[in-house]
């Protein structure tokens, strides 16, 4: 008899238990079953955080010994300080958490005054070039792994990386304004500007302007390439860049932010576990970048998107954050609206994805008639970037579902 009470003991004072049907029974035991996989599952996924952790410094430390030689015999052949770039670098094979960059219609970095751009040759001179004899004009994904290791810890104890005699302070100026240039360009302008960081790094890898340019440099080829291992490889490799960068440079804004972005593009393909973690760094680093330069425009936008992001989390994600995290991370649509509007504050008409997000919250809270105006103000910008376009399309569906 279905869900009969039976004595589970003789006699008085007996206590009665439910008799399930078999049915019943079966589907209990595959629940059961799928919470303990479950669990075994993010059980699996905390060790590998802890064993990552573990063995960070080892691998840190493992990479510089293993290249410090080879750094030591290329000093010994003299380079120019400011090495040209080919045209045809960029042929060889292509080597955010989802927060990326964020391109917006500004500049995120200054160069340093006072300098011209020194980049008047042609590209039949550039052709004419001779190759190094390390090949470090084929930007390749072996390249990017090979050349990413180099250490800041390889600059001589006795000597301080911050000075430069007058012919590389120079060279660094002009490099530092060339490389924002070529980072606000095109795609063949990214490439470029990539390839020519990469090639002066060993004359700079101990200059902060220069690192952080360097990593954000990785982050510009992250987004150009489709393939996922070459897209991974970038965001480590610019990554990387940085770790040691902000032991010595804590009160950088830009090492901060860049930091950030590329740890959320190094965590796309990985596990929500792994995401949700990636997300936890991505806000501290953020909100340290905020403290450190509070009137830039570009860290409210990338705040808000986490925001955003964090007000949106699926059923599961959510179930994963509060399995694994004793304060979770939380932020409201509302919280997103704030920094996004702070960003027009600062630089009206930042960005048409800024704008775009706006009527997104604007909708979310059911203010209709200024998520339409938000919607307007977004179609006058023109769109220059990838994430553009994608705001674009997001327009069309949303004028779209309101046509309805």
């Amino acid at each position: 008899m279905s869900g009969a009470l039976i004595p589970a003991d003789a006699g008085d004072g007996a206590v009665s238990s439910v008799l399930l049907r078999q049915d019943e029974q079966l589907e209990v035991l595959e629940r059961l079953d799928f919470v303990v996989r479950n669990v075994v599952e993010l059980r699996k996924e905390v060790e590998e955080l802890r064993n990552s952790l573990q063995h960070l410094a080892v691998e840190i430390v493992g990479e510089v010994r293993t290249h410090l030689e080879e750094t030591q015999r290329m000093t010994r052949r003299k380079k120019l300080p400011f090495c040209r770039d080919r045209s045809d670098s960029t042929g060889s094979s292509s080597i955010y958490f989802t927060a990326s960059s964020g391109n917006a219609n500004t500049d995120d970095g200054e160069s340093e005054g006072g300098y011209s751009t020194a980049n008047a040759e042609s590209d039949y001179d550039r052709e004419s070039e001779q190759e190094s004899d390390d090949g470090e004009d084929d930007v390749s994904c072996d390249t990017v792994k090979t050349v990413r290791r180099d250490s800041l810890e390889l600059a001589p104890e006795d000597e301080s990386p911050l000075l430069l005699d007058s012919t590389l302070e120079e060279g660094l100026g002009q490099l530092l304004e060339q490389a924002d240039r070529l980072h606000n360009g095109d795609e063949q302008d990214k490439r470029e500007g990539f390839q020519l960081l990469l090639n002066n790094k060993l004359a700079y890898a101990g200059q902060q302007e220069f690192l952080w340019r360097l990593a954000r440099a990785h982050s510009d080829m992250w987004e150009l390439t489709e393939d996922a291992d070459e897209r991974r490889s970038y965001a480590i490799g610019g990554k990387e860049e940085l770790e040691l960068a902000l032991q010595k440079w804590d009160q950088s804004a830009e090492c901060h932010q860049w930091f950030a972005i590329l740890y959320g593009q190094m965590s796309e393909y990985e596990s929500i576990p792994k995401r949700i973690q990636a997300g936890y760094i991505f806000k501290e680093h953020i909100d340290k970048a905020i403290a450190l330069k509070p009137q830039d425009p570009q860290l409210y936008y990338l705040l808000g998107r986490w925001c955003y992001q964090v007000a949106h989390l699926g059923w599961l994600e959510k179930r994963t954050v509060s399995a694994l995290f004793e304060v979770p991370p939380t932020a409201t649509v509302q919280d997103a609206l704030q920094n996004f509007l702070r960003v027009e504050e600062l630089s009206p008409g930042f960005s048409k994805a800024g704008r775009v997000y706006i009527a997104k919250c604007y909708r979310d809270l059911g203010d209709t008639s200024a998520a339409v105006l938000w919607m307007d103000l977004a179609s006058e910008l023109p769109g220059n970037t990838k994430e553009d376009a994608e705001s674009e399309r997001e327009l069309e569906e949303m004028r779209s579902e309101w046509e309805e």
